[in-house]
């Protein structure tokens, strides 16, 4: 089958199979496209024949009930299959050609890639891309036809012809852990650190506040006494800082209000990049928040065969609840502890992950020390980058 989720093992550690977390993983073949009779297809379809093998690791961390993870951790792989499989001859050119019938429609064609910059690997991120928003509509269809609601964030990493592609749209994570190196393969996306985009939206769209909202930031919220007074404050363009004198208009509810983690869009969703949410509105409003988040992920690159992996390089991807007890230099720190001591052990990443886990339950005796404790869903999968067969992915 085009989808082979056997070669690998999810391990749901003492959770109910409907928490808000939902994983996926399995082996990705990818098919041509190019059929030239419907015999033809038919044929493939019983008989099916891979072109290019992949691998694919998925975490969905839902919010709002477990329905678009579940829908996610079911759909999300076929949605990227297709995507592939419409673009593979692009996938594997050593350049993408400008026309993917054969046809040369124009003899410079070639030099227009090349001067554009354009490689294989920014294929497969369009692909990946387009299969975050296909799912996406998708998981709407589906909650709309069955009345229900909810969303999720998705954090994806696919292994493809010695690269790693890690997409991420929410605010999981994932790190990759060598002897001497900490690296984050991706960045939350809360509103916060998407404050510009969300603000520019509200400029150019303000009915979308529905007059109940300012799209202005300021230190903090703005009480009657400010008025009139110089304040603090950023919009869209700025990355600094100035002042403005207050009007009544600023006192209403910040489009993005409050720190850290506890920062939230519209009052109400604290990501502000995922699937789903398409019937979402604030309380007691009609103020839908699907405008302002994205289901598109940022793609990040990892070139495997060039990093030459040694046996203990991992990339650990886990859902926020780890993040927000653990650092990416804690989870080197327990990384590098346990895989040297658990060197002949065959289940020692699975076992790894589930420690990860468990650590994160710990009280100051614990292995960090430090006696923080996570009371999210946390999931966890932990991807070994060297094959003892031949030394690489």
């Amino acid at each position: 089958m085009p989808w082979n989720a056997g070669y690998a093992e999810i391990i749901n550690a003492e959770k109910s199979e409907f928490n808000e977390d939902q994983a996926a993983c399995g082996q990705l073949s990818i098919r041509r496209s190019d059929f030239a009779t419907e015999e033809d297809e038919e044929w493939l379809t019983l008989c099916p024949v891979e072109f290019l093998t992949g691998h694919y690791w998925a975490l969905f961390d839902g919010h709002g009930g477990p329905t678009a993870a579940i829908l996610a951790a079911n759909t999300l792989h076929s949605c990227l299959r297709r995507q592939l499989e419409a673009v593979v001859e692009g996938v594997v050119a050593t350049q993408p050609p400008m026309n993917l019938s054969g046809r040369c429609v124009c003899p410079s064609d070639p030099q227009f890639v090349e001067e554009k910059g354009i490689r294989t690997e920014d294929v497969v991120i369009g692909a990946l891309e387009s299969a975050f928003q296909e799912c996406d509509e998708v998981i709407g269809r589906e909650l709309e036809a069955s009345g229900q609601v909810g969303g999720c964030t998705a954090l994806v990493a696919v292994s493809l012809q010695g690269k790693l592609y890690v997409a991420n749209a929410g605010d999981s994570r994932a790190i990759l852990v060598r002897r001497d190196e900490v690296r984050p393969l991706s960045s939350e996306f809360t509103p916060e650190t998407e404050r510009q985009r969300i603000q520019q939206l509200a400029f150019f769209y303000p009915e979308l506040l529905a007059g109940e909202f300012t799209r202005l930031e300021f230190p903090r919220r703005l009480k009657g006494d400010d008025l009139g007074q110089k304040v603090l404050f950023r919009d869209h363009h700025m990355n600094g800082w100035s002042y403005k004198y207050v009007e009544k208009s600023d006192l209403k509810y910040p489009l993005i209000h409050g720190q850290g983690r506890q920062a939230r869009l519209l009052g109400t969703l604290a990501v502000s990049r995922g699937l789903g949410d398409h019937q979402l509105r604030v309380l007691d409003t009609n103020i839908q928040l699907k405008p302002f988040l994205l289901s598109v992920p940022q793609v990040t690159v990892l070139d495997v065969d060039q990093l030459k992996p040694q046996e203990e390089d991992v990339v650990v991807m886990a859902t926020d609840g780890l993040w927000d007890v653990l650092s990416n230099e804690q989870v080197a720190r327990l990384v590098r502890r346990f895989l040297p001591a658990n060197r002949e052990d065959p289940h020692r990443f699975s076992e790894l992950a589930q420690m990860l886990i468990h650590s994160t339950q710990e009280t100051e005796d614990g292995p960090m020390g430090e006696g923080q404790v996570s009371y999210d869903d946390i999931s966890v999968f932990v991807i070994p980058l060297y094959s003892r067969d031949r030394g690489s992915s």
